[in-house]
């Protein structure tokens, strides 16, 4: 297959650095495409998208039916849909690639075997950061190389660190079996659409130790607002079990998950009853695991034995 590549771009109001991310991902020859949805921006953006375009024709630009904005997710999800290229790699309004963006997934995807590739990702910081959100911004990549069946339980735990989107480049034909991202998700949906890849898919180490793209960090960056996270970490899980059901997911891997939402669940802190009603509404939502081995493992009350009970486990 040749390696030619899709760069999908959502944009909202991003005047201030959409030309560095269109310039950044036009750079490369490989790039087919750059598909530049625009999300019902109010700004400048439309404008500056549109001079580029008459610079180099491969800048495709769409935008939702009515100049809606709809979001990031349903924003990447009409790009990956328009998009024409066998490779789709994506970048954020606020972003930028590095030179050495594909050199090492050129090589690697010349293993058919492989459905796409990840590679570590830094920060751009265009406002000061303070002392203690230094441990927070560190280069979304592994620590190590893992075979493609093990990567899931790594990353769903951040065991030897997480991916990030811009770091993805994966075959378009595999969204025919995956699906597209997840548009009830506000935020953490590329988690969840990395997640899946992991979980169907094979993914290969590309550039695990230089960072091949950066990051914007600004003040008005998504995750600044803390609530929304924690509001929506437990609706990725929720969805992602959801999805297991209807595809071919290894046991061990639907622990995983369950075991994470649990964990992100008892983080609240909340009483022991309402774990209880909690757990019985996943169980009319889901009867298929009213009565598996995993239902009962994850029973609040298994779940917390030691901490109800704490003298029989002395």
């Amino acid at each position: 297959m040749i390696f030619s590549v899709s760069v999908i771009i959502p944009v909202y109001n991003a005047e201030k650095f959409i030309e560095k991310s269109i310039a950044s991902a036009l750079f490369f020859d490989e790039v087919n495409e750059v598909v530049v949805v625009d999300d019902g921006s109010t700004d400048n953006s439309r404008l500056i998208i549109k001079n580029y375009q008459r610079i180099d024709d491969r800048v495709k630009i769409f935008h939702h039916k009515g100049n809606l904005n709809k979001g990031r997710s349903a924003s990447r999800n009409l790009g990956m849909l328009m998009a024409k290229a066998p490779y789709i790699a994506f970048l954020d309004a606020d972003d930028f690639y590095l030179e050495n963006r594909f050199v090492r997934d050129k090589i690697l995807l010349q293993d058919e075997d492989l459905d796409g590739t990840y590679n570590a990702v830094g920060f751009e910081f265009y406002r000061n950061t303070l002392e203690e959100e230094q441990h927070h911004f560190k280069t979304a990549t592994l620590s190590k190389d893992v075979v493609p069946e093990e990567l899931f339980e790594n990353i769903v735990s951040s065991k030897i660190g997480y991916l990030h989107l811009n770091g993805l480049t994966i075959k378009r034909s595999i969204l025919d079996d995956l699906g597209l991202f997840n548009e009830e998700l506000v935020v953490a949906e590329d988690s969840d659409f990395i997640f899946k890849i992991a979980l169907k898919k094979r993914l290969g180490a590309a550039s695990i130790y230089d960072v091949v793209a950066k990051r914007g960090i600004h003040t008005t960056n998504i995750f600044n607002d803390g609530d929304i996270y924690d509001e929506y970490n437990l609706k990725l899980y929720e969805s992602l079990i959801n999805w297991s059901l209807s595809n071919s997911i290894s046991k061990k891997n639907k622990d995983l998950l369950w075991s994470t939402l649990w964990l992100v669940k008892f983080r609240k802190k909340e009483s022991l009853l309402s774990y209880i009603a909690y757990w019985g509404k996943l169980m009319m939502r889901w009867p298929s695991f009213a009565l598996s081995s995993l239902s009962i493992k994850y029973f609040p009350i298994i779940r917390l034995r030691k901490h109800l009970f704490p003298r029989f486990f002395n």
